[in-house]
């Protein structure tokens, strides 16, 4: 998913909801919150993935005004994204089947 996701729409449980650009609500299970260089970043699983692929969206945490809403934005820096997964598939490697 390229494009910027913002503003955290409702959290049942491990579920958040998030609206994409074009105001779209799309389901992610929460996976892990991820601190790199002074930045937060999520590891999110897409719920309804009409491609069957399991791939994990990473997605940059904002702070917005409201002290109550975060907002997500996406990574297009390759770099970061790797470093992010690798530290999630490290906390996890006993947990998923990872492919590379």
């Amino acid at each position: 998913m390229s494009e910027d996701v913002n503003n955290v729409g409702e959290e049942l449980d491990n579920i958040i909801i998030l609206n994409d650009e074009e105001g779209n609500e799309v389901k992610f299970e929460f996976l892990d919150l991820i601190e790199l260089d002074g930045e937060e970043f999520v590891v999110l699983l897409p719920t309804e993935d009409e491609e069957d692929n399991e791939e994990v969206v990473i997605l940059k945490v904002e702070d917005t005004e409201s002290e109550d809403e975060e907002s997500y934005v996406s990574v297009d820096d390759e770099d970061i994204l790797s470093e992010v997964f690798d530290i999630f598939k490290e906390k996890f490697k006993d947990d998923f089947d990872f492919v590379d």
